[in-house]
């Protein structure tokens, strides 16, 4: 019999990689032939060596304009034709709308169309409340996943806040999944003794982006060294020249040249970042779907201290797991910080409370085998009709 053929379509080649491999490497063992569609740079090589197709789409995941979007979606509904796939799998919004968008143009309303799984990754800033451009830019989804919705198609969400917002533009309400994560190799991210040394380091590990509350991580040290609080600041991830949000590598150099902070740009492992670093940071000022990098954080023992929102909220459990606090607000996190920084046997508790939250919800095992059993429940579904 012909193999099932699953094929993902993600923006950035990268993003699979860090993301999505463990689904896809389940699939592929379930017996799925696997494609995935996406932007590639530097990683196609290695994910042809999974085994797996790859089909070269020209976007970025912002700025395409509207001739660009035009390409994009003609290219994806090219690549969906001559595929032939069982099962869709979007990652992320613009995926989830382009996505949409060919797969109307390459099988319009025909009985043989593939089923669809979006997943919703995080609404982030550009969808805010906040903001006129992000209400409007709320309806025209909602607006979308009226028009797109059916029998073929699911959606998965990361976060209860996410779900109950999906729930209102959707009359099937049954067809929101919600599968918290990406997963974590718990084998690769074990737990890492606290450094134990007497200045503290905290890291913010992310894409350098205002949005991820770099600066108010940058200020809440300043503030903790002032009083003469013995705090040092990491700052690990790229920049990021498609986000306009991003930091410029200029303004990230310059802070070596200040007492405490210093930005180590793009880190490949992770764990010597938290070999280091005692406590884990994420002011972010917006929700996000649940942010990979305090999942490993917290794989490596690391309490955590995260804004209150969307995201945040699945990893950071209050006084057990670390301390969240309001978004923007520096008094509140650097208070946080000098909370964990001067009691190590705190630090140590939320850390094993983290790691034990890990092996139970977020493992990778687990959120493949759940991701693997929304795939058959819809094409089981579909071969019944």
């Amino acid at each position: 019999m012909r193999r099932r053929k699953l094929l993902f379509l993600v923006t950035e080649d990268w993003y699979f990689c860090s993301h999505r491999l463990p689904v896809a490497r389940a699939a592929h063992a379930a017996g799925f032939e696997v494609i995935v569609a996406t932007r590639v740079r530097a990683h196609g090589d290695r994910i042809r060596q999974e085994g797996f197709a790859v089909h070269s789409i020209a976007w970025r995941r912002r700025g395409d304009g509207l001739l660009g979007a035009y390409r994009a979606i003609s290219e994806i509904a090219q690549v969906y034709r001559a595929e032939q796939p069982d099962l869709i799998h979007h990652i992320a919004l613009k995926p989830v709308l382009f996505g949409g968008i060919a797969r109307r143009l390459a099988f319009g309303a025909s009985a043989d169309a593939p089923v669809v799984v979006d997943a919703i990754t995080g609404f982030g800033s550009a969808f805010s409340h906040t903001s006129l451009a992000g209400r409007l830019r709320r309806l025209w989804l909602g607006l979308y996943l009226r028009l797109m919705k059916g029998r073929e198609r699911w959606i998965i969400v990361q976060n209860e806040e996410d779900r109950a917002a999906l729930a209102k533009a959707m009359a099937d309400r049954a067809r929101i999944v919600m599968i918290k994560g990406s997963g974590i190799d718990t084998t690769h991210f074990s737990p890492i003794p606290d450094p134990g040394s007497a200045v503290v380091t905290v890291a913010v590990v992310s894409r350098m982006l205002r949005a991820k509350g770099v600066l108010d991580a940058i200020a809440a040290t300043r503030l903790l060294r002032e009083r003469g609080l013995p705090i040092e600041l990491r700052l690990a991830g790229p920049t990021d020249p498609d986000n306009r949000g991003s930091l410029n590598a200029e303004f990230l150099t310059s802070l070596s040249a200040e007492p405490g902070i210093r930005w180590l740009g793009p880190v490949a492992d992770v764990r010597t970042v938290w070999r280091c670093a005692a406590i884990a940071l994420l002011p972010s000022t917006y929700g996000e779907g649940v942010p990979k990098a305090l999942l490993e954080a917290a794989a490596c023992a690391r309490p955590i201290i995260a804004t209150d929102v969307p995201g945040c909220r699945e990893v950071v459990r209050p006084g057990e797991t670390g301390i969240l606090v309001p978004p923007r607000d520096i008094p509140r996190l650097a208070a946080a910080i000098a909370e964990l920084a001067c009691d190590s046997g705190r630090r140590a508790t939320m850390g094993r409370a983290g790691r034990a939250l890990i092996e139970h919800a977020f493992a990778e095992n687990i959120v493949a085998q759940e991701t693997l059993a929304i795939y058959e429940t819809a094409l089981h579904e579909k071969a019944r009709q």
